[in-house]
């Protein structure tokens, strides 16, 4: 036994010793990866951060450092403790000093002081006795991490997104490789307690930082988007909604918000509706069934159709209108523009009963039946019947199909599609990413993509165009004619199939809708908002969809000036002097200086003047603007005017073109924040 005992350490010394050496290394010493900083994603600017890698530190010592002397220990252990306990506020200097002298007796070479502190909380604790020696001196060891954040919360939250274990979601899931950058390595040795400590301060493999994006989201509308849908879903209580304002030529998403109720009766981004949920779009799609009848040629907008009044039966199933009509027969348009589901209906089946397959077959060629293709995960399925499904009913099936039941589309797929009628046909592919960067520099840029580049005839376009228009004009969305600018779109207001109950009428439930673009002239943004569940008095889309769709854009209409005034029309004035309105000195004085024209003013150093014309000159009087009360407005432009009120925390209506001519509350009366303020300009 005692020469069997000798063989076998001969054998494991000196014929094995380089394997058991090597795993022993590898069970104690071994390269551990250091996580690279994530790219931050920045809204359209460039310079707000949307999502953003904030770093924190975990804080230990090693009781054991080569330089750290038990004189030097216990010299600066109290006050250390004391100085801890007041930084952290989470223990007694009694306990922070028991815990450090139970550590050193120990001989513990990575007790743990803190972790997740902040950089300001680092340096404050760099300067602390004993650690203020350094790593050799003082045992302090810094283990930094980064921990993402969102910057603005919950706003776009959802498209945004998260890397969390169930499943990564948004921007954050679709561009990882570039936002991750490449990790680094540092050599860690094994101590007891399974416990990995640094064998040098730096890294072997310094990590690179990932790529900074550029997303499409405008931060300011996004925040007016995500305001005014909670506003109304509170108002309605509804169960959620969302809405998506993009930008025509280009296909950029400018806002995205989706909210829903939680248990707690508040609402939350928790899920992508805009982009996930496809449901049945009702009155919304009858859009695309008219674009099919035009573009074949079989009707006209001025030729008429049988409404009766306002019901049909279709082999034993009724269809009614919402509303009585208000004759008997209505033109194509007038059925459009009061959502008739008799008079659409109709003009679908007399054409298209007979051939259902050219009729589905045409909503396809527009794209409805098919996935965007966008660069996050998530989006629902789209669904056009087709003849061939089993659920096809031959009889039934094309006039609801025609009026938005049968099939299923997403918000944004409805959206791209009226983007499409705004865009001369052209249909472009939402997008929600403009660049990438590293360190400043463009390293990617992402453009337009365009699906398809033309959906249907011309001639067809803008006879759709001018019905949109007439919606607004003369139809369900009336509420909408009294802008500054001009809008087109279409309401939908689609009752919703319960798993249970089907379309019960006593488990009614309604989707309101309203999709459009403006201004309808020189169409610059799209617009969808859908609120799911309403459940007050009314439901409709006219009522309950349009003033979000409406507050959306005339945040936009006001921020963009080349909105206000794409054209710029000269007129002989008898009178050489300029006329300058009431607003910011600067701008005023730039101008004046431009024009070369002599100027006076009161004060210097006002931000804000009215001007007046004295002795051939203009003089600029100040207009004072105190705290705590209501601007005088009266006079300024649009932009001035609502870059002043929103400042002071007023919500504000604006009517008209012009200057502001009226606000409805007086100038110097108590400034209550969140008030809502109406100016008309004249």
């Amino acid at each position: 036994m005692g020469l069997a005992i000798i063989v076998q350490i001969f054998r494991i010394q000196f014929v094995e010793g380089d394997k058991w050496k090597k795993l022993a290394a590898d069970k104690t010493i071994k390269f551990i990866p250091i996580e690279a900083s994530r790219g931050n994603i920045y809204a359209d600017d460039g310079n707000s951060p949307l999502a953003t890698s904030v770093p924190v530190y975990d804080i230990r010592i090693d009781t054991r450092a080569d330089g750290l002397s038990k004189e030097t220990f216990d010299k600066g252990l109290d006050s250390l403790a004391y100085r801890l306990s007041a930084l952290f506020k989470d223990k007694t200097k009694a306990d922070y000093k028991r815990e450090l002298k139970t550590a050193y007796a120990e001989r513990d070479r990575y007790f743990l002081i803190k972790r997740g502190i902040s950089y300001s909380e680092l340096q404050t604790l760099k300067s602390f006795p004993i650690f203020r020696l350094g790593r050799n001196k003082g045992g302090i060891m810094i283990d930094q991490r980064n921990v993402r954040e969102l910057s603005f919360q919950k706003l776009a939250a959802r498209t945004i997104g998260t890397l969390r274990d169930v499943k990564p979601v948004g921007i954050e899931a679709a561009y990882n490789d570039q936002l991750k950058g490449t990790n680094g390595k540092r050599l860690m040795q094994r101590l007891s307690g399974n416990v990995w400590m640094p064998v040098r301060d730096k890294a072997e493999i310094e990590p690179k930082d990932g790529n900074d994006l550029i997303s499409t989201l405008d931060i300011n509308i996004q925040d007016v988007a995500e305001q005014s849908l909670e506003q109304h879903l509170r108002f309605h209580n509804a169960d959620h909604g969302c809405a998506i304002l993009m930008e025509v030529e280009t296909g950029e998403i400018k806002a995205i918000a989706n909210l829903s109720k939680t248990p707690s009766g508040n609402y939350d981004e928790t899920y992508n509706f805009a982009i996930g949920e496809a449901s049945e779009p009702g009155s919304t799609f009858k859009m695309a069934s008219l674009l099919v009848a035009l573009d074949d040629g079989l009707v006209e907008p001025d030729d008429t159709v049988a409404v009766g009044n306002g019901s049909y039966n279709y082999f034993g199933q009724w269809m009614k209108d919402s509303h009585p009509p208000k004759a008997s027969r209505l033109s194509v348009a007038q059925a459009f523009e009061t959502s008739s589901n008799v008079g659409i209906s109709r003009i679908i089946s007399q054409h298209y009963a007979k051939r259902p397959e050219a009729f589905l077959e045409k909503l396809h060629s527009f794209g409805l039946g098919k996935p965007l293709g966008l660069e996050i995960s998530g989006e629902g399925k789209p669904r056009i019947k087709s003849t061939t499904d089993k659920d096809f009913n031959t009889r039934v099936s094309i006039p609801w199909i025609s009026i938005g039941y049968e099939s299923k589309l997403t918000p944004l797929q409805m959206l791209a599609f009226y983007n499409a009628i705004a865009n001369n046909g052209r249909m472009v592919r939402p997008r929600l990413v403009k660049e990438l960067r590293y360190h400043g520099k463009l390293v990617k840029e992402f453009g337009t993509e365009v699906i398809r580049d033309s959906i249907a005839r011309p001639e067809a376009i803008q006879k759709i165009r001018t019905m949109l228009e007439g919606v607004v004009e003369n139809g369900t969305a009336s509420s909408l004619n009294k802008s500054p600018y001009k809008i087109a779109g279409k309401t939908g207001t689609a009752q919703i199939s319960k798993p249970k109950y089907g379309y019960d009428v006593n488990h009614r439930s309604y989707q309101a809708s309203f999709v459009g673009y403006f201004p309808a002239d020189r169409p610059k943004y799209s617009c969808i908002v859908v609120v799911y569940a309403p459940s007050n008095d009314f439901y409709y889309g006219g009522a309950v969809a349009a003033p979000i769709f409406k507050e959306i854009a005339d945040k936009v209409f006001s921020n963009h000036f080349e909105l206000q005034h794409d054209e710029v029309v000269e007129d002989t004035i008898e009178n050489s002097l300029p006329l300058a309105l009431v607003g910011q000195q600067k701008d005023i004085r730039k101008i004046l200086a431009k024009l070369k024209h002599p100027v006076e003013s009161s004060n210097n150093d006002a931000a804000w003047v009215s001007a007046s014309l004295k002795n051939e000159k203009i003089v600029l009087q100040e207009r004072k603007v105190q705290k705590g009360t209501v601007p005088n407005v009266l006079g300024m432009g649009a932009k001035d005017a609502l870059y002043l009120l929103e400042n002071s925390g007023l919500r504000v209506k604006v009517s008209g073109k012009g200057v502001v001519t009226h606000q409805s509350i007086n100038a110097g009366s108590r400034l209550m924040k969140g008030d809502v303020i109406m100016i008309e300009l004249g």
